[in-house]
């Protein structure tokens, strides 16, 4: 038995030798082939369904052969930076995405649904999404 144990791993060992010779020798391919798979996985998706960040940096570390934690990492400081920005009052403008900016909603008056009285609702700031043409073109 542990003969064959030992043979086992020298076969999946130069089973694994064989195909990383072939990417080397074109590197250029495995490489779009990478970068398109993210794109099939987004295809995968139903038409309602939901990306969380964590996919989304999936998709990216495969696409980019980082690990899964730094670019989780690296996402999860862009949404902070994102809402720095923001609580400040300064608009982000992303090139091929759009314009995030803070607007002020005034107090206005309302109903209550169930009662049909009406009430007084607060001023609010909301934060405001304009897409990019590039954007709204590929939808």
């Amino acid at each position: 038995m542990a003969k064959t144990t030992k043979a086992a791993p020298a076969k999946k060992t130069t089973t694994k030798a064989a195909p990383k010779a072939a990417p080397k020798a074109s590197a250029k391919a495995p490489a779009k082939a990478a970068a398109k798979k993210p794109a099939a996985k987004a295809v995968k998706l139903a038409a309602g369904s939901t990306v969380s960040l964590k996919q989304l940096a999936a998709g990216l570390a495969d696409a980019h052969e980082m690990p899964k934690r730094q670019m989780e990492g690296l996402l999860n400081e862009l949404v902070d930076t994102f809402a720095g920005h923001l609580k400040k009052g300064i608009k982000i403008r992303m090139n091929g995405l759009g314009i995030f900016q803070v607007r002020a909603r005034p107090a206005r008056l309302g109903r209550n649904p169930a009662t049909g009285e009406q009430i007084q609702i607060k001023a609010s700031k909301k934060i405001a999404f304009r897409p990019a043409k590039e954007l709204k073109d590929s939808i």
